[in-house]
C-alpha cells in the first residue's frame, strides 16, 4: 500500500498560520496545502485500496482550509488597513507601538526605518 503525503501538507499548513501574522502572506503556503491536501483526497478517493492513510489526508486538507481561511482574512484585514489610512497615520501606529515596547521612535527614524 502506499502512502499519501501528509506530512508536507501539515508543514505547510503550520507555516501558513505562523505567516498569516505577516500581512496575511501565509495564505501562499496555506493555499498551496490546501491544493495538495485536495488533490491527495482525490487520488484517495479514486482508488481507496491502494493508499493506507486517506483518512489523515482528509484532516490534513480541513487543517489546511482552516488555516487559509485565517490567513485570508488576515490577508483582507491588512489590505483594508492600508487602503484605510494614510501613511502619516500609519507611521504614528507604528510610533505608539514603539513607544509601548519601550523603544525611542527617533532612534528607529535615524536608523533610516
Amino acid at each position: 500500500m502506499q502512502k499519501l503525503n501528509t506530512t508536507l501538507v501539515y508543514i505547510l499548513s503550520v507555516v501558513g498560520f505562523i505567516c498569516c501574522c505577516f500581512s496575511g502572506v501565509g495564505v501562499i503556503p496555506a493555499g498551496i496545502a490546501f491544493y495538495l491536501a485536495n488533490k491527495g483526497v482525490k487520488e484517495y478517493e479514486a482508488n481507496p485500496e491502494a493508499y493506507s492513510n486517506g483518512p489523515a489526508m482528509k484532516t490534513a486538507k480541513t487543517v489546511s482550509l482552516v488555516v487559509t481561511v485565517i490567513a485570508g482574512l488576515m490577508a483582507l484585514y491588512s489590505i483594508y488597513n492600508y487602503v484605510s489610512t494614510t501613511p502619516e497615520e500609519r507611521a504614528q501606529q507604528q510610533r505608539e507601538m514603539l513607544e509601548q515596547f519601550g523603544m525611542d521612535p527617533e532612534m528607529m527614524e535615524d536608523a533610516g526605518y
